[in-house]
């Protein structure tokens, strides 16, 4: 029980931060921000860094879908699921 709490808070972190992460781009992608801006550009690096390393393993396992990035949207559901269906058993 003490251990489920810490892992909730977690998955919520990193589920917002993972919106976020999407949001942004799209918000990028239709010239709303732009990365020219400094602190748009160090919170693009910042969540970019952030999940890079958990998008590259994905993107290899997926078919090459060129404009559109399927890994934020695994990553998501991965999240959700955790969130849904771990976590609750363990309270």
């Amino acid at each position: 029980m003490a251990i489920a709490g810490p892992i909730f808070l977690i998955l919520d972190i990193a589920y917002f931060l993972l919106l976020a992460h999407i949001i942004i781009s799209w918000l990028i992608s239709f010239q709303v921000l732009n990365l020219g801006q400094p602190i748009v550009a160090q919170i693009w690096q910042g969540l970019s860094r952030l999940f890079e390393p958990i998008y590259t393993p994905i993107r290899r396992i997926l078919p090459d879908t060129r404009p559109l990035d399927l890994a934020p949207l695994i990553v998501f559901i991965i999240i959700i699921s955790l969130r849904d269906f771990i976590v609750p058993s363990m309270l």
